[in-house]
């Protein structure tokens, strides 16, 4: 694997190659970064074809890697080097197009972003794990199923067509990111599938010698909320969702440590001062989550603004939200001068929930003005740095402004999908809840314990009786499907 992406950057440079590139999703989830590599490999080991260099790349600039904590983590832990990787700001996909030598497979999307839609006639293979949005093309081969990993379908491929290329490098890539996405392959956190078990216990029956899962998992789930190495810049836009309206451009972030904690940092006033002059923001609401020695979640809320009544504003509509209560009380805070920080009660509100508190709050602050033209909402990411290029696929998003009113240097993110934890009949409803989601417009994965998912208070002990529970609701519901249709 190393050779192999030693030779792809070498021929980065090359002026007289075609270029096959195979392209991840702009979330540049794990699963995405390891797709694109390993069909590419697959690709350059099956492939007859001499003058024809097939190159991952992964779909964000490299300045942003790092903010994907699982993905460094991993690739070092399977001695893929960093500087091996070839990043979406090191090759010049629209050049290669003009000049006639490019061609495409997407991986982990089935659909080019709108600011690579002119590029839709050189696809010629899709590999996707969500629902299809794509319109059917003969020049186009594609193969997308409903499982839990990406990487699963990436699997079966090497399995049925080019078994000799597996080796314990490749294969602990591939268990180890569908352990991660399918949540330690957990039947209760509703990720998994069939598949996805199948084809980790035919790459463990190859290769033994692999790692327990549980270990794979803990080890990435720990990487991915390890913020410790990330500047405040970085923390802010690991995680981020925007709010615009005609005067508040307002970010809210997830923080994966105590809020104390964060706004202890060293020059923090200056480092949050910095980041709203760079992204053209003038509120901050950074959510935090952190847990308890016994797994519980802590949630925080801390507001910033150096201007004054726009800081109070947001505070109180925080403190007075009744849909739901946030349970906020007031956390003393002598390190920065214009933040003022909470605890909040209400553990089970999360991200997903306060969002619709704050856009009400922007929509009322926006009556008596013109209508709603100018309020809008995007998903944003580390890994989506599209300047110019306003375009949301987030679930239950809305994008109701004039796209070319967005600030020049924004970060408009595609999306993301769900993970999340959760207890009892509390749990069994979110795991509905993020099921309707999923089936209805797949986004791209997300990190957990942000968006209020079945995994918020840790991985649910599996019992006979929940199994048995389970199974009883999809009968019912299947019984229900079969009397609707007049099946017997």
């Amino acid at each position: 694997m190393e050779r192999f992406l030693q030779g792809c950057k070498a021929v980065v440079q090359s002026e007289g190659l075609d270029f096959h590139v195979v392209l991840g999703n702009e979330a540049c989830d794990l699963d995405s970064a390891v797709s694109a590599i390993t069909l590419a490999y697959f690709l350059a080991k099956t492939s007859s074809s001499k003058n024809l260099a097939y190159v991952p790349v992964l779909n964000i600039s490299r300045e942003d890697f790092p903010l994907r904590t699982e993905s460094t983590f991993f690739f070092k832990e399977n001695r893929i080097s960093e500087e091996l990787l070839i990043f979406r700001d090191e090759i010049d996909l629209g050049g290669l197009y003009e000049a006639g030598r490019l061609g495409l497979s997407l991986v982990d999307h089935n659909v080019l972003s709108r600011a690579d839609s002119f590029m839709e006639d050189v696809v010629t293979e899709v590999i996707d794990h969500r629902a299809l949005e794509r319109r059917q093309s003969r020049n186009c081969r594609v193969t997308a199923e409903l499982v839990g990993s990406c990487t699963t379908l990436m699997t079966e491929k090497i399995i049925r067509e080019a078994p000799h290329i597996l080796d314990s490098q490749l294969a602990s890539m591939l268990r180890g990111t569908i352990v991660l996405d399918c949540v330690n392959m957990a039947p209760a956190a509703g990720k998994v599938t069939p598949k996805d078990t199948e084809y980790v216990q035919i790459l463990e029956a190859k290769f033994p010698d692999l790692p327990p899962r549980g270990t794979v998992f803990d080890s990435l789930q720990n990487a991915k909320f390890d913020v410790s190495g990330l500047t405040t810049d970085q923390m802010l836009r690991k995680d981020l969702k925007v709010l615009f309206s005609r005067d508040i451009n307002l970010a809210v972030s997830a923080i994966y440590m105590d809020i104390e904690d964060f706004l202890r940092r060293t020059n923090l006033e200056k480092e949050l001062q910095d980041f709203c002059q760079r992204h053209h923001y003038n509120v901050v609401v950074a959510m935090a989550i952190a847990f308890t020695s016994a797994n519980e979640p802590r949630r925080q809320i801390a507001v910033y603004s150096q201007q004054e009544a726009l800081r109070v504003a947001v505070s109180k509509v925080l403190e007075e939200a009744t849909t739901p209560c946030l349970e906020l009380s007031h956390i003393s805070c002598h390190y920065c001068n214009h933040v003022t920080a909470y605890s909040q009660g209400n553990t089970a509100a999360s991200r997903k929930k306060v969002l619709p508190i704050l856009k009400d709050f922007l929509r009322r602050r926006e009556n008596g003005g013109p209508p709603m033209q100018s309020f809008r909402e995007g998903y944003y990411g580390p890994s989506e740095l599209t300047e110019g290029n306003v375009e949301d696929h987030s679930e239950g998003s809305e994008q109701l402004g004039d796209p070319e009113e967005q600030p020049d240097n924004v970060d408009i993110f595609g999306g993301d999908g769900t993970k999340g934890k959760g207890y009892g009949s509390g749990y069994r409803r979110q795991i509905e809840d993020g099921l309707d989601e999923e089936n209805s417009f797949p986004p791209t994965p997300m990190n957990s314990l942000v968006e209020g998912c079945p995994l918020d208070r840790g991985l649910p002990k599996l019992t006979a009786e929940a199994i048995l529970e389970r199974i009883s609701r999809i009968t019912v519901r299947e019984s229900e499907v079969n009397s609707t249709t007049g099946k017997q």
